[in-house]
């Protein structure tokens, strides 16, 4: 049985579109432009950090962020960002009876957005900063696994990316749900590991709550 969810924040639970424009605003080029770069690095299997490379060599994304923030022009997650189905999709999931968490590569200025807007909804909130290790480490799941009072084969991830979140969460013996939305979301069809790993292919989060049901009552 499923008893814990836990959720990605990137592409999952926030859309990211305004964050990725304000880049582009940042580094002055047109936001097409660095949308479609941003494709180009994604696509060739690149981490998606070397988009800053293409526009300016020897970028230092902490240093810039720095400077983003001292320019009044800070990261923000606010509720405007989050994907429309997320909070009908807590709400349910809650009244379900599951355990719910938040675990993700996400920096400590993101953190605090996120305490704010998810503290009452979810039982945990794990950010790779605090913990020390990013996805797709497999300490970073040996640390959520820790913390969730359930087993592995217990927990269900939810997430955009194969490579970050349902190939190393399945490595570690979650279930896990692949989420189609966000810039990956267009390359997994050509990944054929993307058909057998998922536990589920979900268009939106509103579909977990019947999958869970019905997957629940089939491991009785």
């Amino acid at each position: 049985m499923i008893r814990a969810v836990i959720f990605d924040v990137g592409e999952c639970l926030v859309d990211e579109t305004a964050e990725w424009g304000a880049w582009a605003d940042w580094l002055g080029v047109p936001r097409h432009t660095f949308s479609a770069v941003f494709g180009a690095v994604v696509a060739r299997g690149d981490d998606w950090r070397e988009v800053f490379e293409e526009f300016r060599p020897g970028f230092d994304l902490s240093a810039e962020r720095e400077a983003r923030e001292e320019a009044g022009l800070p990261r923000t997650i606010t509720e405007e960002d989050l994907y429309p189905d997320v909070r009908d999709t807590l709400a349910t999931l809650r009244a379900d009876g599951l355990w719910l968490g938040i675990a993700a590569n996400q920096d400590t200025r993101a953190g605090r957005h996120l305490r704010e807007l998810f503290a009452s909804d979810v039982d945990l909130i794990g950010l790779s900063d605090d913990w020390g290790t990013a996805k797709p480490a497999p300490a970073f799941f040996a640390r959520l696994v820790s913390l969730i009072p359930a087993e592995p084969h217990e927990m269900l991830y939810v997430g955009d990316r194969l490579d970050n979140d349902i190939h190393p969460a399945h490595t570690a013996g979650l279930h896990t749900a692949l989420v189609h939305r966000g810039p990956w979301a267009a390359l997994h069809p050509h990944d054929r590991k993307s058909d057998r790993l998922p536990t589920f292919h979900i268009e939106s989060l509103l579909e977990l709550s019947p999958l869970i049901a019905r997957f629940n009552e089939n491991h009785r």
